[in-house]
């Protein structure tokens, strides 16, 4: 009986080949966009979901009741350590990690590399594979490193490496050697080796961690700048720990971070979805409604083509009804019909998605997964989706054509039920031009956010700003002054207008925070402000401009002085910026006096309001990651050869590492370029789908109604007029549908808009924008087919059967 189904489909879209092809080929788009969507979903779904002990496996997050107090994903330092002393039957484990960036070297190999140095309990408590050896003794003792697989072959041109050394540059100890005791295997995402952008490469024990900062800060209450992970006992809730985690800081924090902080668990298996306010689950989201509605405005093309044809198929429903032809056997053959079309596409969307899926990785900027790496459910489901699509998009033609009576089918006669059918195909055309609408208005909106985020200005000068962040680091004295001869050599080079070195640049990253006070004022009224060190050269390098007062001089009371930012100098109680400088504040136990205001820029990103800012003199905190080189040539490559020369010679053991301030703001909007690119990808495909349609409709209705356009041409009726005949159902549809379509994008884009410090302004300008580019497409297609039909011999359309 299969069989026989199978051939009458094919000799049916044979016969209706135009339309069946309209069909297939929205059909293969839809299902190819919801492919690479949903490869794109199931790899954000999976992160840590390969974890040992996953479900039992948190991160201890801060809330701090006063914004920019700490990091929220780092937390007090012996919080671990001192939560699985006290409450063993909680906690069966943690671990903690300072992640830094160090120079590491083989021989005449430099490169700077991400290391965590953490706790010796990292591999047994995830499980994390080693290809070479014993992932119990692997951190156990100091000096010993674990490195990638692809760190090893980057190294030694291998991946057996144990018992191989690595000289690592350290700030607080110089040159240290490491061994090799482990070889990490390649590991999926996780939110522990890769909870920033950059995953670590390099791993080594708690033990060194003084040769990065100050070995004491592991037990002080009052540092929050270890990243903290915990493993619960079976059947423990995080509700559990964080009571044990508010009870064990009321007994060992100071009282301002008592007030202040609420350290509190999130799973790790949803921790990459949530974090940054959830951002990735409402992109993954955001795409996968898109991908679904994009589907199924192709399902809507094929029902409505299928409405559109109902009439020429009564007959062929009465003959085979007279000749004994049951209605279950109608279904069948029209749900064959439906699945010869989804089958076929779907196998077209294969081929699509093997072709687009190394473009649509780079749109997206996530590796997506090769058909052969599916895994059987992922085959499963899209089996599933078959049927379910053949169920939507056959339902009309199988449940209603199928059930028309017989005699009234022989006479070719429109039951009250197809003629009902023309209303449903009206309202699935609005369906069709509203989700266009919406997709096409939020496309605009999100591209002219993301291009605000790159023109604003942001109180620097961003253009042709370089920076290096492979500085060799002593974080002494003596240190700095080897850094302030090596700027001043850098300086002089052709090209060079200003060089600076600092701890931080305007990249979004910066987590350090001070509480600051007026000094004779009270210190529990304190403000949280930013915390920069820098050289004299830094506002040169960045063009800041100054309010009041002057910058730092490279002189001795550089030591002795900060610099305010507006919003700082405000915050402290001085609204104007002249009466600031020289008044005397208090942070860190210390005394400053003010040596001039900066007006406000954007050291963060635009997502949050400006902060207030405290920046000192590398004179008085001798640490330092970042070269800032400002270029005034167009020449930019011989000047940046001429730096990296130079850089040669003064670090021969350091890597010249360098991105421009331009490149460095497209990583800190990532996110949300990611949507630009997909959402104007999806606006194209909603637009090619809604046009098929379209054209697929009148091209139907220009057949159906030829004689009548012959009798119309006969009695007078001009081009024009024959294509207002046919303009004329559509005007009405696309004013219902821009009706319903802006409420709902003014809505989801303005809570989008909301989540941004400094965001454009919601204006009628791009939704009038899509409405009148709709409008004029549409008008175009139902124009170009109207016209054709009009222009043939009126007596030619007149024979037509």
């Amino acid at each position: 009986m299969f069989k026989n189904y199978l051939k009458i489909a094919f000799r049916t879209l044979a016969r209706r080949r135009l339309y069946a092809l309209v069909t297939l080929l929205g059909l293969t788009i839809g299902i190819t966009f919801l492919l690479l969507i949903a490869n794109y979903i199931q790899r954000e779904l999976t992160v840590n979901q390969s974890l040992r002990n996953a479900h039992q496996q948190y991160i201890v997050k801060s809330r701090w009741k006063i914004t920019g107090m700490g990091n929220e994903i780092a937390t007090l330092a012996p919080l671990g350590p001192t939560l699985k002393r006290l409450y063993p039957d909680l906690v069966a484990n943690y671990y903690r990690n300072y992640g830094v960036t160090a120079i590491v070297s083989n021989g005449q190999t430099h490169f700077r590399e991400s290391v965590q140095v953490g706790d010796s309990t990292l591999l047994a408590m995830y499980g994390f594979p080693l290809a070479y050896g014993d992932p119990r003794t692997a951190l156990r003792d100091p000096n010993s490193i674990v490195v990638t697989t692809a760190l090893a072959q980057k190294y030694f041109g291998e991946t057996n490496v144990l018992g191989r050394q690595l000289v690592m540059q350290t700030p607080r100890a110089g040159k240290q050697l490491f061994t090799v005791t482990g070889v990490l295997q390649e590991l999926p995402a996780n939110s522990v080796t890769h909870l920033f952008d950059q995953g670590g490469q390099a791993f080594i024990p708690m033990r060194n961690f003084g040769y990065f900062s100050d070995e004491t800060a592991l037990t002080l209450w009052d540092n929050w700048a270890l990243v903290s992970y915990l493993e619960l006992k079976p059947g423990i809730t995080e509700q559990q720990l964080n009571r044990a985690a508010a009870q064990t800081i009321k007994a060992y924090a100071p009282p301002e971070v008592q007030k202040n902080l609420q350290a509190y668990a999130s799973p790790l298996r949803t921790y990459h979805l949530k974090a940054n306010n959830g951002l990735i689950e409402k992109m993954v989201l955001t795409l996968a409604l898109v991908a679904l509605f994009i589907l199924l405005m192709a399902v809507v093309n094929f029902v409505n083509i299928t409405i559109g044809m109902s009439a020429s198929r009564v007959r062929e429903i009465g003959v085979r009804k007279a000749l004994g032809g049951l209605k279950k056997q109608l279904v069948g053959q029209f749900l064959t019909e439906v699945l010869l079309l989804t089958a076929g596409a779907t196998m077209l969307s294969l081929v699509c998605h093997e072709l687009f899926r190394p473009l649509f990785a780079s749109l997206l900027d996530k590796p997506l997964l090769s058909l052969i790496d599916w895994s059987p459910v992922a085959w499963l489901v899209l089996l599933g989706a078959i049927a379910f699509v053949t169920l939507l998009a056959g339902s009309y033609p199988a449940f209603v054509l199928s059930a028309l009576p017989s005699v009234e089918s022989l006479k070719g006669r429109l039951t009250r039920s197809l003629r009902g059918g023309v209303g449903l195909r009206r309202t699935l055309i609005v369906f069709q031009f509203s989700v266009a609408v919406c997709v096409a208005v939020g496309a605009l909106i999100i591209g002219r956010q993301v291009t605000f985020f790159f023109t604003k200005e942001l109180g620097y000068q961003k253009e042709q700003v370089m920076t290096v962040a492979s500085v060799p680091r002593d974080w002494s004295p003596e240190g700095v002054r080897r850094m302030e001869n090596a700027r001043n050599q850098l300086a002089r080079i052709a090209g060079v207008a200003d060089v600076s070195f600092s701890f931080e640049i305007p990249d979004g990253a910066s987590n350090g925070s001070v509480s600051v006070f007026p000094q004779g004022g009270d210190s529990t009224q304190a403000v949280t402000a930013t915390a920069l060190a820098t050289d004299e050269q830094f506002a040169q390098t960045y063009g800041l401009q100054l309010k009041a007062g002057q910058f730092f001089t490279g002189g001795s009371r550089d030591s002795l002085s900060v610099v305010l930012n507006e919003s700082g100098a405000k915050a402290l109680g001085w609204l104007n910026p002249v009466k600031a400088v020289g008044q005397f504040v208090r942070f860190r136990g210390e005394a400053f006096q003010v040596a001039g205001v900066l007006s406000d820029f954007h050291f963060g990103s635009l997502h949050d309001a400006i902060r207030p800012l405290v920046i000192t003199s590398v004179r008085k905190d001798p640490i330092y990651r970042y070269f800032s080189f400002k270029l005034a040539t167009h020449q930019l490559p011989e000047t940046v050869a001429a730096v990296e020369q130079a850089w040669s010679q003064l670090f021969p053991d350091s890597p010249f590492e360098y991105a421009f301030m331009d490149d460095t703001l497209q990583k800190l909007y990532r996110t949300e370029l990611q949507l630009k690119k997909a959402s104007s990808l999806a606006t194209v495909l909603a637009l090619v789908i809604v046009l098929l349609g379209v054209w697929g409709l009148v091209s139907l209705n220009v057949t159906r109604r030829t004689k009548e356009i012959g009798i119309r041409k006969t009695l007078g009726a001009s081009t024009l007029g024959i294509v207002n005949l046919f303009v004329g159902e559509f005007v009405l549809i696309l004013l219902i549908a821009n009706v319903i379509a802006w409420p709902l994008a003014y809505y989801f884009l303005g809570g989008w808009l909301a989540e941004f410090a400094y965001r454009i302004e919601l204006s009628w300008l791009p939704f009038a924008g899509v409405a009148g580019a709709l409008v004029f497409l549409t008008g175009l297609v139902i124009s170009t087919q109207a016209i054709r039909a009009a222009l043939v011999n009126p007596v030619k359309s007149l024979r037509s059967e």
